[in-house]
């Protein structure tokens, strides 16, 4: 016999009690008969406790992952040119559209430099204006032989270096024009900004790139998440070919509720950290209402196969302790007996369990405090089986959730 001390700690202290009674009263070598009623009258009927009936059948494998919310686009805005912030043309935290002013740059300086390539250019226009009519005037005189060979070449070379003083002057202006637009700040990419991270009276600079915002696009967002590198092959495979309702992933929150938009896998740029030989797995999420924000903790429940001859068991049936998982079933004589079972997963608030149960066995849900050691039980149906009969896996609490939400067992379902 163990000792107090070696026994488990277990989760639920009604089971725990339970399952301390039957111990000890297997230790008194199986003799162990109900106690006579007092004052000679009929002994007490039975305990009613709420049972669950084994029905094997095949679940999907879903898996918990955790994993943190990642804005599919991000877009950290800049200054192109020098020059003294003076509006804020933004609300803070507001949606904005690619294009969108955002900020003015003082435009003063980058109009003088458009002014002055405009006239640098007519210069150069007049300049090959008058190069071009010489050369036209050069041209006859040369094939008459009235001037010199020499002459004519000088007037072509003074043509042709004035055409490329023009194409000089024209790319001048385009740049002037250029750093004149760039000190008015727009929007490079659709999406959420946060804060200005300058204020007006600002200086910034093009040298040191000075940021003054950053974009995010939330709808969609990514749920980057992590799993072993040997899972990987089995949850493509399962991914491929799990129906659409099977392979869709659904997210859920801090508050144990799920998000209404599911989510799809993406396989695309997996790498395998060689420290600890993770995978990072990437997941698409529609975020219309933006309840997912870059840098939230979530966790993404998967569909990696299918299990066959597997029952579903509400959590709170199951007690799990650090020497492994078991429940109490009604064995003969209606005499409860502890059963240890094997967990693979879990399915809404139900734990897969995959062996240790028989097909047809009752498994104790609800009546914990009313068993007594050595003592008969009367098994009647659980309640909650019928409450949540008709609800979906997904509807159901996540596997840390209380007792009271855990759906039925597979029979019941």
């Amino acid at each position: 016999m163990r000792t107090l001390s070696a026994l488990p700690v277990f989760r639920h202290a009604g089971m725990a009690a339970a399952l301390l009674g039957l111990m000890l009263a297997a230790c008194g070598g199986g003799e162990s008969k109900p106690a006579p009623a007092q004052g000679g009258g009929a002994a007490p009927p039975p305990p009613e406790v709420a049972v669950v009936t084994v029905a094997p059948k095949t679940e999907p494998l879903v898996i918990e992952l955790p994993g943190r919310v990642e804005a599919s686009r991000v877009a950290q805005v800049r200054a192109r040119v020098n020059g003294i912030v003076q509006k804020r043309l933004f609300k803070e935290g507001s949606d904005v559209k690619a294009g969108q002013p955002l900020f003015q740059i003082d435009p003063a300086p980058y109009q003088a430099a458009v002014d002055s390539a405009k006239a640098a250019q007519a210069k150069a226009e007049a300049n090959l204006l008058q190069a071009r009519e010489q050369a036209t005037r050069f041209k006859p005189l040369a094939d008459a032989r009235a001037i010199s060979a020499q002459d004519y070449t000088n007037a072509l070379a003074a043509q042709a270096q004035a055409e490329a003083d023009v194409a000089a002057a024209r790319a001048a202006l385009r740049s002037a024009q250029l750093n004149l637009g760039y000190a008015g700040v727009t929007a490079p990419i659709s999406g959420r900004i946060g804060r200005a991270l300058v204020t007006e009276g600002a200086l910034v600079s093009a040298a040191e790139a000075t940021q003054l915002a950053l974009i995010q696009q939330i709808d969609p967002v990514y749920v980057n998440s992590t799993q072993a590198v040997a899972d990987v092959a089995r949850l493509r495979k399962a991914a491929s070919a799990a129906p659409p309702d099977r392979s869709a992933v659904r997210i859920v929150l801090d508050d144990g509720s799920e998000l209404p938009q599911r989510g799809r896998l993406l396989f695309t740029d997996l790498s395998v950290d060689p420290t600890s030989a993770q995978v990072t797995l990437r997941i698409e999420v529609a975020n219309p209402h933006a309840l997912l924000l870059p840098g939230m903790y979530v966790r993404a429940r998967l569909v990696q196969g299918q299990i066959a001859g597997a029952t579903l068991v509400p959590q709170q049936a199951v007690t799990r302790g650090p020497q492994g998982d078991s429940v109490l079933v009604v064995g003969e004589g209606g005499m409860a007996a502890p059963r240890t079972v094997t967990i693979a997963g879990v399915s809404g608030s139900d734990w897969v369990v995959t062996s240790g149960l028989k097909a047809g066995e009752q498994v104790i849900v609800e009546g914990f405090q009313k068993m007594r050691p050595g003592a008969p039980v009367k098994p009647v149906p659980w309640a909650g089986a019928a409450a949540s009969a008709g609800a979906p896996a997904s509807a159901g609490a996540p596997a840390s959730a209380g007792a009271a939400s855990a759906p039925a067992s597979a029979a019941s379902r």
